[in-house]
């Protein structure tokens, strides 16, 4: 460590562990230790953290209520010359955790900004469930779902649509209620991956149609306890991408009056083809009949 430089006036934005407390990184430690203080998202989480870890500096408050009040004390501190360490309670601060704001104001005033990384939720999903290749590595993270229902599915034929399994994340009491809404707008072949507890003693990722996905949470009370990462697998492409035109312009009429997976079911009763090929169609569809028609007017 002795070749690492640790620069004064410098914000070290520091990756803290998602659950097990063995993956503070060593880097991580010594940049905790040798900050003049620590503005942590809880300082009694963070506090827990440090003690187990043998680290001892200060700690202020910077949680999303105060963000822009800590912004200014944090660059009072290091126009002193003070090294300033930012932390969330668990994870990256400024992804899908307060910091950005803090982030922007340090960057603007021109002061630097060093990144530790470390531990993320969204990462060991995708390296537990196995959804990418290195032919194909893309992914998208969507972050949290919205909590209304009619929200949330207008949510998910966004995001879904998207040709790449999509990461996000979801509360344990409208856990029920979004993979209702994950098959109803997805279709019911389409896999879901949950990832609970990440790096914790009661680790589980399990991958499951979106059809049966409510059977299995509801099969044991603990599986919707706890920390939820969910990806929602690609849509098979393939399949659709070699629909015939007529298919297509069956898939559009629909559309205009009917839901996607009222649209689906009718186009597999007149085609033949498969409805899960057809739903993922009329996803894809529906977001360009959407522009077009906007584009039109």
């Amino acid at each position: 460590m002795h070749e690492q430089q640790w620069p004064a006036s410098t914000l070290y934005v520091v990756a803290t562990p998602i659950g097990n407390l063995g993956d503070l990184s060593i880097r991580a430690w010594q940049a905790l230790l040798r900050c003049d203080v620590i503005a942590a998202e809880d300082t009694r989480s963070s506090r827990a953290l440090l003690d187990a870890w043998g680290v001892s500096t200060p700690l202020v408050a910077a949680h999303r209520h105060n963000e822009a009040e800590a912004a200014q004390a944090i660059l009072a501190r290091l126009g002193a010359g003070e090294r300033v360490a930012l932390v969330s309670d668990a994870g990256a601060p400024a992804v899908s955790d307060p910091g950005a704001r803090i982030v922007r104001a340090v960057r603007e005033a021109g002061y630097r900004v060093t990144p530790i990384p470390g531990a993320s939720a969204v990462i060991a999903a995708l390296m537990g469930s196995g959804v990418t290749t290195d032919e194909n590595p893309a992914f998208v993270f969507a972050g949290f779902m919205p909590a209304k229902s009619t929200a949330r599915q207008k949510w998910l034929q966004q995001w879904c649509a998207i040709a790449a399994p999509v990461v996000m994340f979801e509360s344990p009491h409208r856990l029920e209620a979004a993979v209702r809404d994950i098959a109803s707008v997805c279709g019911p072949d389409r896999h879901i991956t949950f990832a609970r507890e990440l790096t914790k003693r009661f680790e589980q990722i399990h991958t499951v149609r979106a059809a049966d996905a409510a059977s299995w949470l509801a099969e044991d009370a603990h599986r919707s306890q706890g920390e939820f990462v969910l990806i929602v697998h690609q849509a098979p492409e393939a399949t659709v991408e070699h629909t015939d035109a007529s298919t297509v312009v069956l898939i559009d009429a629909l559309l205009e009056s009917l839901s996607l997976r009222d649209a689906s079911r009718v186009a597999a009763k007149v085609t033949g083809l498969p409805r899960d090929t057809l739903y993922a169609l009329a996803l894809s569809r529906k977001g360009k009949g959407r522009d077009n028609a906007e584009g039109a007017g």
